[in-house]
């Protein structure tokens, strides 16, 4: 009620597309030379840029890229090289950036995969100056390769699931307050066996020992197979994971002290299972509300479907929200997924994904009252607006807000090849 209230006054038509940005609200992300390209995730900046990570092919092979765009949409010539910069992690092989982090002196951490052979993968973590160049007190001239006891830190190589869709893939990264960097990712030994796990390096890019006695814990629960795709970081120092476990999936959190051991205070025992509407299930992104609320997405299967729920801040139901039920999105299509999700400060929810149709998908983006209602006040009333692209697989992986209250999306359009893209809508 509060909420919308406040929005009464408002005149700014929320949802649609800021036609100021780019070309009519949608701005491409260009690495000269490129054969295709996928944005991965993206970063608003306080001087008004946007930072963009993805994977980017050459004819030499894939490599990781970051980009920086102009408040309004162009591409920003004094970053990179007109714009952008593209890299590998290791000379041998190839490479893709998933998510970044900028630290509070300008600094950009980019958070990725290098690809030793057509089968494995192993963690990368970059570090660059505001500028684009190398920061070479980090790691090794700049780059920090992950190569835990017994190849922990080695993952399977995703040659079936369609790209920008939450998989066995995973390097997504955050930031501590004391310069101290968390990473999730995903090992697999063999066909049947796969665990996730949390990693804490020390800010120069070593790995903290002082994390569970290793510098990394599995996130594991009676030997069963686990899959993690976030982590979020807790005002007081707690850390949580979501992803998913077992087979048929159902959907996980878990919650770490900040030593890496399990919080007994969480759920059952630590853990978290969610099942969304009693499905098969996998949770894709986390918030938390300054009030302690916990918010995930992710998606339900058989049939296909995005859901949103919301817990307690000891990982309980919370019945306040959506009488404790998922919300779905009623919307006519033949699937959809949710990708990510984010709070605004009035408590209002956005969450971000595409839809799901054979040849053919479009990007969404919903926004929800804090009590899990469709907003009546965003995109004329329907609480969610779908934006098609063309005759192409529109893909949403990113989701940021600006300053202003504008709503930042960032992702991939495939026709004959795929195109990183930034859309931004008006909030």
């Amino acid at each position: 009620m509060m909420v919308h209230a406040l929005r009464s006054n408002r005149v700014n038509p929320a949802g649609q597309l800021d036609r100021g940005f780019g070309f009519l609200g949608k701005a491409l992300v260009t690495f000269p030379g490129s054969l295709s390209s996928q944005a991965n995730d993206l970063l608003f900046c306080p001087d008004g840029k946007i930072l963009v990570v993805a994977k980017v092919d050459l004819p030499d092979g894939v490599h990781f890229g970051l980009a920086r765009l102009n408040p309004d949409g162009s591409m920003d010539a004094s970053f990179g090289q007109g714009g952008s910069l593209v890299g590998r992690f290791d000379a041998e092989g190839g490479s893709t950036a998933i998510s970044l982090r900028r630290l509070c002196d300008g600094r950009i951490l980019v958070f990725g995969l290098h690809y030793p052979d057509d089968r494995r993968t192993i963690p990368a973590v970059a570090r660059f100056f505001a500028d684009g160049r190398l920061d070479p007190c980090f790691g090794e001239q700049g780059i920090q390769l992950l190569r835990l006891p017994g190849r922990l830190s080695e993952g399977p190589r995703d040659h079936w699931l369609p790209p920008g869709l939450a998989g066995v893939e995973n390097c997504s990264g955050s930031v501590q307050p004391d310069g101290k960097i968390l990473l999730t990712l995903n090992h697999s030994d063999g066909a049947t066996d796969h665990v996730g796990l949390l990693v804490r390096l020390l800010p120069e890019g070593g790995l903290d020992h002082s994390f569970n006695g290793l510098g990394f814990v599995m996130v594991r629960r009676r030997l069963m197979n686990t899959w993690l795709n976030c982590s979020l970081l807790q005002s007081d120092g707690k850390i949580l994971v979501g992803g998913s476990i077992d087979f048929p999936p159902c959907g996980l959190i878990a919650r770490y002290l900040p030593d890496g051991q399990l919080d007994p205070a969480f759920g059952l025992e630590g853990y978290l299972f969610v099942r969304f509407a009693d499905a098969s299930s996998m949770v894709t992104r986390l918030a938390r509300s300054a009030q302690g609320q916990l918010f995930c997405v992710g998606n339900r299967f058989d049939p296909l479907g995005g859901a949103l729920q919301g817990f307690s801040a000891n990982g309980c139901i919370d019945r306040r929200f959506n009488r404790g039920a998922a919300v779905l999105l009623d919307i006519n299509a033949p699937a959809y997924r949710w990708a990510t999700l984010t709070l605004q400060p009035d408590g209002a929810i956005l969450a971000a994904g595409s839809t799901v149709a054979g040849f053919g998908s479009d990007l969404l983006l919903a926004r929800y009252l804090p009590g899990g209602q469709p907003d009546p006040d965003f995109a004329s009333g329907k609480g969610y607006v779908r934006t098609r692209l063309g005759k192409s697989l529109d893909t949403v992986t990113a989701l940021a807000l600006q300053g202003d209250g504008r709503i930042l999306l960032a992702g991939h359009s495939q026709r004959d090849a795929f195109q990183a893209v930034v859309m931004r809508y008006l909030g």
